[in-house]
């Protein structure tokens, strides 16, 4: 017995001694001889600004089979808001996949890049960020006027009612439709900057949010179906130009705007320093300004865009961006340059501006210019339009002009002068714009960065009737809306006519403030016409006299 326990003592002894004496095994390096990212694949499809949560796989070759510890996470460039970190595992031998998990929420649409590196390789990995798919809310509204047919209403919600916001706009919906008015054109709803910022609400800080001094998007929404349901489309400024200073694209997306030789992001040329200029030499930025345009049409239903500063952008950036909302079908949509360019015509906008006209208009009150100069501009303005439905829009002030120069009573002889200014603007060529307050003779300044007076509805009606009873006859004649215009001016009389077919109208305005006998043209003397005014029969002989700022109006 004891002789087995000695050899079995013995044998344990020299196999543990054999055991020391083998060779101890070292893990190699994990090593791969190729990345390819142009083969790497990323499920599911991210989306911008929606929480992601996704793999991205990246095939190598001539693994060795060695483990390999997770990564540091990767944050995406371009587009900002990924992270994409490596996970743990056993290389296989020869071919396998690198798993990256990618967590985040991606900052606009576009691609999102990654360094990918495993050893002393490297490559970039780009994940498609799609757009968020945009649902329509309610339903187009099909009575969106002709572009010859419209009347604009400018509405300045800072102004508009004591209440100071969309529902104060809502409760006069039926005074508006009143008038005559069958677009109905509201300044920038969206919220502001505040840091450099002046309060201007053409200083954007986010496309997609509606300003809360206003209301709510629902309230935003109520609005523009209250319209509808009578009749009027409505539009929305839209401020392509420039962003607040504290917008989040400032941060996310410095290469989105305009920089000095130091990079720092510059402000526009003009001097509006509570705004910085973007770069619209970028086309990531020009993708995403055209899908928050196209986020309002779907997510409030609008009808379309006032286009502020419409000389800013380049005309290749409006081309691109109507051509891409003129391709949603289920809307006929109105687009409104503030420029007086005729380029903007070859762009694809339905107006442009009539700065000339208001600044031709306003020279002939106040410095006694002659009315005739207002012929040449009814074709300079008009240069270069490609259809009829390309128009003009005309009109006796707006937010600017109103708080930078004075109301139309100011600038137009008083409530019978700025009639007679109004007759001429609304019915002798384009189309024509009020701002809110005109119909009532508003006697001080509208201010739209500060909050100054609100609108007394209850003043001046008999103005207001008389609005109404212009409005409507420009409404139910094609000849004025759409018809031929022969000019037979003088120094002191708007006068012309405007034919379409066997319809026929004959408009005089006396723009001073003196009485005229004013000598009819042969295609007008010596016939009977209809007034137009109150449905008389006028036989006309070769005077017309007209009293001080007033105006005639037949039709036949």
């Amino acid at each position: 017995m004891r002789i087995y326990f000695f050899v079995f003592i013995f044998i344990t002894f020299i196999v543990s001694c054999s055991k020391k004496d083998e060779p101890v095994a070292i893990p190699p390096d994990a090593a791969v001889s190729t990345l390819a990212c142009s083969f790497a694949t990323a499920t599911p499809v991210a989306i911008a600004g929606s929480e992601y949560s996704g793999v991205i796989t990246v095939p190598y070759t001539g693994g060795n089979g060695a483990i390999y510890n997770a990564g540091a996470p990767i944050a995406s460039t371009g587009l900002t808001g990924l992270t994409a970190t490596l996970q743990g595992g056993t290389l296989s031998y020869g071919q396998g996949n690198f798993i990256y998990v990618v967590t985040g929420t991606p900052s606009a649409t576009g691609a999102a890049s990654f360094a990918i590196s495993f050893g002393s390789l490297s490559c970039t990995f780009s994940l498609a960020v799609g757009e968020q798919p945009l649902i329509q809310y309610g339903t187009p509204f099909t009575g969106v006027p002709d572009g010859r047919d419209a009347v604009i209403y400018q509405v300045n919600m800072r102004a508009f009612s004591s209440s100071r916001n969309f529902q104060g706009v809502i409760n006069r919906l039926d005074s508006i439709k009143a008038l005559g008015v069958n677009v109905i054109y509201l300044m920038p709803v969206y919220t502001v900057g505040i840091f450099k910022a002046i309060n201007s609400p053409y200083c954007v800080k986010d496309y997609k949010a509606v300003n809360t001094e206003f209301g709510t998007l629902t309230d935003l929404r109520n609005l523009i179906d209250g319209a509808h349901s009578r009749g009027m489309a409505v539009i929305l400024d839209w401020v392509a130009n420039h962003t607040s200073w504290d917008n989040a694209w400032i941060d996310s997306h410095k290469d989105w705007y305009k920089q000095d030789g130091a990079g720092n992001i510059v402000s526009p040329s003009m001097g509006w320093n509570d705004v910085a200029q973007l770069n619209f030499s970028n086309a990531a930025m020009r993708l995403e300004m055209i899908r928050c345009m196209k986020y309002w049409v779907y997510t409030v239903n609008c009808d379309g865009f006032r286009c502020d500063y419409a000389d800013g952008p380049p005309n290749d950036f409006w081309i691109q961006a109507i051509d891409t909302l003129r391709n949603i079908r289920t809307h006929n949509l109105l687009m409104l340059a503030e420029s007086n360019n005729t380029s903007k015509y070859g762009a694809g906008f339905d107006y442009i501006f009539g700065f000339n006209f208001y600044s031709k208009l306003k020279s002939i009150f106040s410095n006694n210019v002659s009315v005739q100069t207002i012929d040449n501009i009814n074709n300079s303005d008009y240069n270069g339009v490609l259809n009829s439905r390309q128009q003009v829009v005309r009109y006796l002030t707006n937010h600017d002009v109103n708080s930078s120069e004075g109301t139309t009573l100011d600038l137009f002889g008083g409530s019978s002068g700025s009639m007679a200014a109004f007759v001429a603007t609304a019915c002798m060529k384009g189309v024509p714009m009020i701002y809110n307050g005109q119909e009532v003779g508003t006697t001080y300044r509208l201010y739209f960065l500060t909050l100054g007076n609100t609108i007394n509805w209850n003043q001046n009606q008999p103005m207001v009737e008389e609005y109404k009873k212009i409005i409507a006859i420009r409404n139910s004649s094609v000849p004025i809306r759409r018809g031929q215009l022969t000019s037979y001016s003088n120094t002191n009389i708007c006068a012309f006519t405007k034919e379409q077919g066997a319809e026929k109208v004959f408009v005089a305005s006396n723009l001073r403030n003196t009485s005229i006998s004013y000598t009819l043209p042969a295609s007008v003397a010596n016939s009977t016409w209809t007034d137009a005014m109150n449905g008389a029969s006028v036989s006309l002989t070769s005077q017309l006299n007209l009293a001080p700022y007033s105006y005639r109006i037949f039709k036949k």
